[in-house]
């Protein structure tokens, strides 16, 4: 029994056919119009030729054509109802709860129901569809719909999986118009109107914060409440009680509305902020979803795309090597391979056993394919899948509690400068209290009268003082600094995942790299193969191998020739596609960049297309007429624990053909024969040591060439071989037992595929070494290939080989330089005295520090050196790290190495969680592998993680400059209002004033000194060291320095001003005549101008001369600089009563010393360097 839909033209009318051919001996057809779905159901005479009572027979074209002549004539009407927008069976609910149930019943169940609402098309129609129904009615008898029904026959009997099999498949054909071959249509009214039916498959994600919201939570930090209180408490004091009699108000209420007016200022930047992080947030997810694609069949072509744009009835092409979490609810199709699909489920169950999943069994979304292959008919997705409604209730709790905004968590560094700012907090209250205490005491001691409104001035300078001293601009700082570094990173191909990634990278003391596609440009070429004891190696660029191959006078014969393209077509994946032009060049491919080189080869080499030999080859094809000989295939995937790929078919004349491809060293150590220039393609002779070495010298001379080499290789098996049994005398690369059928194999040919190296890389990886940054390269190629690359990259120079050496080869390098993954395992485990195996923390730690490559590598391997690199404490032992220096010229880094780790398979996801920074490939990499990474590299390219940690280091050298300014101000601000304090009970900065340097501090500066951009002198530093303070010592010299000059300048004019400039004393003219004084205006305008020239100096860190160098690159500084500026010429001028300044601001003469007294900043900071640079001879500096 089986169910097809096939396709026939006739007259210029596509008529689609769905066959029915029943377990009988005789039956008739019925020809009848149907709907778009099925247009006849058909009975047919005969049987299958395997006897098999339960496999379905499809009659051949020929016979549909000899026997149906009203096929010719039917023709479609334009029923409403009609066509690819026909309205379907089954709801969006029905499938939901089919994926929720997850039975034979409920497919059953679901059968019965949609074969009953098929809906008509054209007239006349009655027969065919009851014809339908009566056929799936029997099929969901057999399947049963009842609990009882579940024992009626064994659900693990091969009549049951074949029924399954039927029901996935009518399900995907009838109900839901998709042919399992051929997938639905690629028409977007057809893909809209299954979207608008069924549902779109992104999930609606979480509400936004509005803005009100976000004001209202900004608004409740502990000091903008004080603020607030105070600010109406001072308008309610000064308008009412605080009048003398008679008095009139007129602009009393200024300076409390000024007050109020800052605050509301903080509020609306920091709510800003907030809701573009919201937008910044959802940007970024948009950008993962978008890198987050599957392999769909639609119209009958492979296709890539997002996961949003999947729809119910699409075809997904999954395998365990390329295929990460499903994307939705489905149903697997048949027939079987390799006995089904292996799934680990526990994402949403939580147990870790391997499910199996056969034909019509149903495969939930975020479940991930372990083991096989196989093809997957989508049914629900999105809210209606049984993770979405998951994810949808986890969104409404998060909502009624409150939650914050997925991903929105506080980064190390966060964390590390909030205890810095509450230690600043601590001294800030103190300070404020000791002004209070200080003011009141000047004030009101020794019985002078206490009038309220000064009270609440005092109260409100406190206050002020506190504010000014909280840095609250740092965790804004480093959030600004994180947010902008990872939008900025995106544009240099690094999408950030986590904001912390970004400062962590700023540590990075290791880089372990994969060698395909990050250091080369994963476009593999088939450059060189040996086949038939001739070596042809194709020098030329510009010339193919097959052409070179085929113009050669010692080009192998036909039959040779016929059978690499036969072998690399079968055993090569579904996944994998190439199209090649008539020059034999490459136009498009997918999959496995590797099986692209060989495909292509194998189009151009042999005289027929590799399409075409899948389709013509039983047990290797799924389309047509063959799809029901697949089960009789068996595929063995590529693990890195096997090294090799191979797939048997069966043969015309009996019995199978395995057809391997894998490791050139794996493969030719079980291979018995070969061919030689004398024989044949059916003439093998034994492969003796002799050949055996020959073969691995012609590899040996492809990877000392930067070649990959990949054997291929043949067995003929009998029938009845039992593919599951083990070969007692051959080990997999990882030393468990291989299959026997894997074995005794006959070699075919030995192909050295190339990929060139990025030509980007080179530079890179010497900018790593000059910024203190290690590359080892982690790879699954052959020690020789894997040299090659590494020393024209620049991750091995000369002095890692041995003295006297010229040939840049693996047995060439000095001890530990390179190994292999097996040597590896052998050196840093050991067993413990129970006689389990552990790793040796001490072995590795004599192997780590000379490793550079790291050949024939496994995903465990790179799990063991994130590991051992992330646990060593070798910097710890001084005598050992001088030991390394003296001997071997290594220095070791002062602390605990932070790793940064690529990798592109799912098996690589443990080690890029387990390192710092987890980097995956974005062109390249699997869903699991972007999914466990911390960054994702848009472009899978070396370069890009380079740029990466340069903006990394950026990261902590915004925030240091943002410390180097706040603190300057703190130390100033502060300091003036104590002493202003002390001398006449008043500081000479007013509340108003000192809220606006306050925002200048925390929104302003932040944002100017955050959206830095980084230079290449960052990379010549050494990486941060995470154990010391962010505060550098040349920082407490800057700092202090600065301080130390604007304190100066501002206590000259305090207590000089009034004898110089001849203006009177601001303390007289306050309290006497109740007036804002031009003293204590001269003194806020000199202070702001200190500040904003101060503010470029703290551009530099490392004491550079030029502190405007690239300061016009960056034009956010520039005009946030200039807006400050322009601010300032409007307060003092005009601010008036609200701003606390005298009436008509300064003169000419004084704003010229104001601004003078900024630009002294500039030189005194000369001078700072100056003594820094004397001081810094005599001891260690820790810059």
């Amino acid at each position: 029994m089986y169910l097809e839909r096939m396709k026939f033209r006739a007259h210029g009318t596509v008529v689609v056919v769905v066959a029915w051919a029943f377990p009988a001996w005789g039956g008739t057809i019925h020809a009848s119009p149907m709907s778009s779905a099925s247009a006849f159901s058909t009975s047919f005479a005969g049987w299958d030729a395997r006897n098999d009572p339960w496999r379905g027979f499809r009659p051949r074209r020929s016979m549909m054509r000899r026997h149906h002549p009203m096929i010719a004539n039917a023709v479609p009407t334009k029923d409403d109802t009609c066509g690819p927008n026909a309205p379907f069976s089954v709801s969006s609910e029905d499938l939901g709860e089919l994926s929720s149930e997850r039975t034979h019943r409920a497919l059953a169940l679901l059968l019965e129901k949609a074969s009953r609402n098929i809906p008509p098309c054209l007239p006349g129609q009655e027969e065919s569809l009851e014809n339908d129904r009566v056929q799936i009615e029997s099929l969901v008898k057999r399947l049963g719909t009842s609990e009882d029904d579940i024992d009626r026959y064994a659900l693990e009997s091969e009549r049951h999986i074949h029924d399954m099999e039927l029901a996935a498949n009518a399900l995907a054909t009838v109900i839901l118009r998709s042919k399992p071959e051929e997938g639905i249509t690629n028409e977007k009214s057809d893909i809209d109107f299954r979207r608008e039916t069924f549902g779109s498959n992104a999930i609606t994600p979480k509400e936004l914060d509005s803005f009100l919201k976000l004001c209202l939570e900004a608004v409740q930090d502990f000091v903008l409440i004080m603020l607030i209180v105070l600010g109406i408490i001072d308008i309610f004091v000064e308008t009412t009680i605080g009048l003398e009699e008679g008095e009139t108000c007129g602009h009393c209420w200024f300076e409390g509305a000024a007050i109020l007016g800052a605050v509301l200022i903080v509020v609306l930047v920091s709510a800003t902020i907030d809701y573009q992080k919201q937008f910044a947030f959802v940007k970024l997810t948009r950008s993962l979803y978008e890198t987050n694609t599957k392999m769909v069949i639609r119209g009958g072509r492979q296709l890539s795309v997002i996961d949003d744009e999947i729809v119910v009835g699409d075809i997904l092409s999954v395998n365990a090597h390329n295929l990460a979490s499903i994307p939705a609810d489905c149903v697997v199709l048949g027939p079987p391979i390799n006995v089904g699909l292996q799934m680990d489920e526990a994402c949403l169950t939580g147990e870790s056993v391997l499910i199996t999943k056969n034909p019509g069994d149903i495969v939930l979304s975020g479940t991930t394919v372990v083991q096989g292959s196989g093809k997957l008919l989508v049914i629900a997705l999105g809210i209606n899948s049984v993770a979405g409604k998951i994810k949808a209730r986890v969104y409404e709790s998060s909502d009624a509690e409150g939650g914050e905004l997925e991903g929105d968590s506080q980064s190390p560094l966060f964390m590390k400068l909030e205890a810095l700012a509450k230690k600043i907090g601590m001294a800030g209250t103190a300070a404020a209290l000791l002004s209070l205490a200080t003011n009141c005491i000047k004030g009101f001691a020794f019985g002078s009268e206490v009038h309220t409104n000064v009270l609440i001035e005092y109260i409100v300078v406190a206050i002020t003082v506190l504010a000014v001293a909280v840095p609250e601009g740092l965790p804004l700082a480093v959030t600004l600094a994180l947010a902008f570094s990872s939008s900025r990173m995106m544009k240099d191909q690094n999408l950030v995942k986590t904001l912390d990634a970004c400062e962590t990278m700023g540590c990075a003391t290791t880089i372990c790299t994969d060698k395909t596609g990050t250091l080369t440009a994963n476009k593999m070429t088939a450059r060189a193969m040996y086949i038939n004891g001739t070596d042809f190696t194709c020098a030329d660029p510009a010339v193919a191998l097959a052409d070179f191959v085929n113009g050669n006078k010692d080009r192998p014969n036909e039959k040779m020739l016929e059978l690499v393209s036969k072998l690399i077509s079968i055993d090569t994946m579904d996944e994998t596609t190439v199209d090649i032009d008539p020059d034999g060049n490459i136009v498009s491919s997918t999959g496995n960049p590797t099986e692209v080189a060989l495909l292509a080869l194998a189009s151009t080499l042999g005289s027929t297309n590799y399409r075409d030999i899948r389709e013509s080859t039983r047990g290797r094809s799924d389309k047509g007429e063959l799809s029901e000989f697949l089960v009789e295939g068996k595929q063995f995937q590529f693990t890195s624990a096997r090294k090799m790929m191979s797939w048997a078919v069966p043969l015309i004349q009996g019995g199978y053909r395995i057809y391997c491809k894998g490791a050139s060293e794996v493969l030719l150590a079980r291979c018995n024969y070969h061919f030689t220039k004398e024989s044949s393609a059916n003439d093998a002779v034994e492969l003796n040591d002799a050949s055996r070495q020959v073969i691995l010298g012609v590899g040996e001379l492809y990877a000392r060439r930067g070649m990959r080499t990949l054997a291929l290789a043949y067995r003929d098996l009998p029938d009845g071989v039992d593919f599951e049994a083990k070969s007692d005398s051959v080990l997999n690369a990882d030393g468990s037992e291989a299959n026997e059928v894997e074995t005794k194999l006959t070699f075919v040919a030995l192909v050295g595929i190339e990929d060139p190296l990025r030509p980007e890389v080179p530079r890179a990886i010497d900018k790593c070494y000059e910024a203190g940054i290690d590359v080892r390269m982690v790879t699954g190629d052959a020690p020789n290939t894997a040299v090659s690359i590494a020393y024209q990259a620049g991750i091995l120079k000369d002095y890692h080989f041995a003295p006297g050496t010229d040939e840049k080869i693996a047995i060439n390098l000095k001890p530990n330089v390179l190994m292999e993954g097996k040597t590896f395992r052998k050196n840093v485990f050991r067993l413990d005295e129970y006689g389990n195996k552990v790793f040796d923390q001490s072995a590795f730690d004599k192997i780590w520090p000379h490793l550079r490559v790291m050949a024939r590598s496994s995903p465990d391997d790179k799990l063991m050196l994130a590991h051992g690199l992330t646990q060593s404490t070798l910097y710890t032992d001084q005598s050992a790290c001088d030991q390394l220096k003296n001997d071997d010229n290594i220095s070791v880094f002062p602390d605990r190495q932070v790793v940064a780790m690529t990798g592109d398979g799912t098996n690589d996801a443990p080690a890029l969680k387990r390192a710092d920074i987890g980097f995956a490939m974005g062109i390249a990499g699997t869903q699991i592998a972007k999914d466990a990474a911390d960054i994702i590299l848009l472009d899978d390219n070396f370069a890009s993680i380079v740029t990466a940690a340069k903006w990394g280091r950026n990261v902590y050298a915004s925030i240091q400059k943002f410390l180097q300014f706040q603190l300057t101000v703190n130390i100033s601000a502060v300091v003036t209002a104590l002493v202003g304090s002390f001398a006449y009970a008043k500081s000479p900065l007013a509340a108003i004033q000192l809220l606006w340097v306050n925002l200048i501090m925390d929104a302003l500066a932040s944002l100017a000194l955050a959206s830095e951009p980084p230079t290449d002198e960052l990379l010549k530093r050494d990486p941060v060291n995470r154990s010391k303070s962010i505060i550098t010592t040349r920082m407490w010299w800057n700092m202090l320095g600065q301080a130390g000059y604007q304190l100066g300048v501002i206590f000259f004019i305090l207590f000089a001003g009034p004898s110089i400039w001849g203006f009177l004393p601001g303390d007289y003219v306050e309290r006497e005549l109740k007036e804002n004084s031009e003293h204590y205006t001269f003194i806020f305008n000199s202070f702001v101008w200190m500040q904003l020239f101060n503010e470029v100096n703290a551009r530099s860190l490392h004491g550079e001369f030029n502190v405007f160098k690239d300061i016009l690159k960056n034009q956010l500084f520039c005009g946030i600089l200039l807006s400050t500026a322009t601010l300032q010429v409007i307060m003092v001028q005009y601010g008036g009563e609200a701003m606390h300044v005298s009436e008509g601001g300064l003169s000419g003469e004084l704003w010229g010393y104001s601004i003078a007294f900024g630009v002294g900043s500039i030189p005194i900071q000369q001078v700072i360097n100056k003594l820094y640079a004397i001081q810094s001879l005599n001891g260690e500096n820790d810059e």
